[in-house]
């Protein structure tokens, strides 16, 4: 591949001077798909004319699929042969070319190609470019279709490298992909074997189509005669492009890859599938798709894609979470499963309740998380950081009912010789074959944890500390006109009632109900009265914070909390050896409260109508092993070693 890539990448050298380099893709993409199409249609060519003769329209195209086994066709008079047997016709000849292939061939429009072949015609190259391509031979017995998807992903990079790009945007790496692919199969190894199997895939992130077509390549390698229906949604009109072309391709139906905001717009709102990947933007924000996003989910409700939460706004890859969650085909059909490729702030990001705590929530209440794999940093080509694949299932084998598995498969890697962007490691197959025995053997091992899903969720609850105020009535003085209308509201006027405060002298009271006491005392020769809950607002106003003071209480003699010394705690599920989950909540709590607060903050209590629900997957700490530092004495002897050497080294340059 990397030689007919760079064959093919060469002809960019005939733009020099024409184009600028991060402009040669929008050139060289296009007439490689045509020239591809071109060969496929080669062997055809004659019958589809004669059909073209005798059928027009739908008809047409049913004839053609029968006859051919071809899903596209092109009823021009033109190949790449007998376009250039007229130099002086080229450029309408070959718009006349792309203009005659069946309607389900848009790739060229998403191009602008017709603007391209224009230009080069005019800066006299278009005859030159055609006849390079000419000499290319991209008919499927020489180019295999797993090849001419390496060729495209090979000039997406090329052409995103010369662009400044980021090429992972476009495409996943494959050793990634075939390691994901091999943990979907895994649970259906067996059926997927029997003859005639017909299962469904689903990308909604699909890129240039890499998922969908090694997919396709790892079931038929498993089974000859099996079929794998690829789908798949992209936003990018180059990558929907260069999918759609590479699906032709492999003779899948080409109506399933459509072009659109997947989020905003989900093309294939009817269906659910077999298996579902996606290896959705990390860190890119959603707020192009919000209004659609946030119209869908108070239209669908709890039932909805979105209806579990929705996550900050700044980050969206969350959201193809619960989409994939929902593409799923139902338990009761069979069941579906589905991986993603995320980074780690889905395991633990936003706080009990918060949108990305409830999507776990409704992931692991619903028992659809199957296992989450730790792959080894820089193995994507747009980011170094260490990433996860999210198996999720809805109908589990029954030993893993009700767990999630976590893999640690971060240190299960080779170098490359040449790095790719941010790429520098490949899970190569005995790194993939060794995290897929993880999996299958489903056991407690050092790279392996097993836990149920009620292990991940925890209370957060909020913990009260007293107010304790001093009092003294001659601070009215200095209350704003904002404190004097809280303390004695909009209808009263202050004024008497701050000089008979300011009378009262500068005694300062331990004892809010000692201070009330003795401020009505104070207002009863000038017949100012105020209610019992005006009295408590002017206490306060006039308190000042003081740990040796008497605890403040409201109407009912209970403590008002003081919201500054407001703090939360987070108490596991699994606190205190709590098999009952969420409903041994009250002893849990009650347990952890006594022995985790009460020894440090005597006077402190739990507000229990402020407790929140989350869920996080601490998957780092799970997998952390602690390290004893090293031994004083053996930190000293190095050091002295190391003076020892520099030493000598200065009476060396000294002499």
């Amino acid at each position: 591949m990397s030689t007919l890539g760079g064959l093919v990448w060469s002809i960019a050298d005939q733009l020099r001077g024409v184009y600028r380099p991060h402009q040669y893709g929008g050139v060289i993409l296009p007439f490689t798909i045509l020239r591809r199409l071109d060969c496929l249609l080669s062997p055809t060519r004659d019958e589809v004319h004669a059909l073209a003769d005798k059928f027009d329209g739908g008809a047409l195209d049913v004839q053609v699929k029968r006859k051919t086994g071809l899903a596209f066709y092109n009823t021009s008079q033109y190949d790449f042969a007998r376009l250039l047997k007229d130099p002086e016709g080229l450029r309408a000849n070959l718009i006349d070319y792309i203009s005659h292939f069946s309607g389900n061939i848009d790739v060229f429009e998403r191009f602008g190609f017709e603007a391209e072949i224009n230009k080069l015609d005019e800066k006299n190259r278009l005859y030159l470019i055609v006849s390079k391509f000419a000499e290319v031979d991209l008919h499927p017995d020489t180019v295999p279709n797993a090849a001419m998807g390496d060729l495209y992903e090979h000039l997406i990079y090329k052409f995103a490298e010369a662009s400044n790009e980021e090429a992972g945007e476009h495409y996943t790496p494959r050793d990634a992909i075939r390691l994901m692919v091999d943990l979907l199969f895994a649970e259906e190894n067996e059926s997927l074997l029997e003859p005639g199997t017909i299962r469904t895939i689903y990308d909604p992130t699909a890129g240039t189509g890499g998922m969908l077509s090694v997919a396709e390549e790892r079931l038929l390698e498993r089974n000859s005669q099996a079929r794998l229906r690829l789908y798949g949604q992209e936003i990018n009109d180059l990558s929907y492009a260069i999918c759609k072309s590479d699906m032709i391709g492999k003779g899948q139906e080409v109506s399933n890859i459509r072009l659109g905001d997947t989020l905003a717009d989900d093309k294939f709102f009817d269906k659910t599938f077999d298996f579902c990947m996606s290896n959705p933007p990390y860190g890119v924000d959603w707020k192009a798709s919000e209004p659609e996003v946030k119209e869908e989910r108070k239209k669908d409700g709890q039932n909805g894609r979105f209806g579990p939460g929705l996550p900050p706004v700044s980050d969206g890859q969350m959201l193809f979470l619960t989409h994939l969650a929902h593409k799923m085909r139902p338990a009761h059909e069979g069941g579906g499963r589905a991986g993603i490729v995320l980074n780690s702030s889905p395991l633990f990001t936003g706080a009990a309740e918060s949108g990305p705590s409830e999507i776990r929530r409704w992931l692991l209440e619903n028992d659809m998380v199957d296992a989450i794999i730790a792959l080894p940093t820089d193995m994507f080509f747009n980011t170094g950081i260490t990433t996860y694949i999210w198996l999720l299932g809805n109908a589990k084998q029954a030993e893993r009912r009700g767990k999630v598995q976590l893999i640690d498969a971060s240190d299960m890697w080779t170098k490359m010789r040449k790095g790719m962007g941010s790429k520098r490691k490949e899970i190569d197959k005995a790194a993939r074959e060794r995290i897929v025995k993880l999996y299958d053997a489903f056991t407690e091992a050092e790279n392996s944890k097993i836990l149920k899903n009620s292990d991940f969720g925890y209370w957060t609850v909020t913990v009260e500390r007293p107010t304790r105020l001093n009092f003294a009535a001659s601070r009215a003085a200095d209350l704003n006109d904002k404190a004097l209308a809280k303390a004695f509201g909009k209808s009263i006027d202050p004024a008497p009632f701050v000089t008979a405060l300011t009378k009262m002298g500068p005694q300062i009271y331990m004892s809010q109900g000692e201070f009330i006491e003795a401020v009505r005392e104070a207002f009863s020769p000038a017949e100012l009265k105020l209610t019992p809950a005006q009295y408590r607002h002017l206490a306060t106003a006039l308190g000042e914070p003081d740990e040796s003071a008497e605890i403040v209480t409201d109407s009912k003699g209970n403590p008002e909390p003081d919201a500054s010394k407001r703090e939360t705690e987070n108490v596991p599920f699994i606190y205190g050896g709590n098999t009952l989950g969420e409903a041994g909540r009250s002893k849990t709590i009650k347990a952890y409260f006594e022995a985790e607060v009460v020894p440090h903050v005597p006077d402190a209590w739990i507000d229990a109508k402020k407790t929140k629900v989350g869920y996080e997957i601490p998957f780092t700490r799970l997998f952390y092993t602690y390290t004893p530092p090293r031994a004083l004495a053996e930190i000293d002897h190095d050091l002295e070693a190391q003076i020892a050497k520099i030493l000598g080294l200065l009476r060396e340059v000294e002499a």
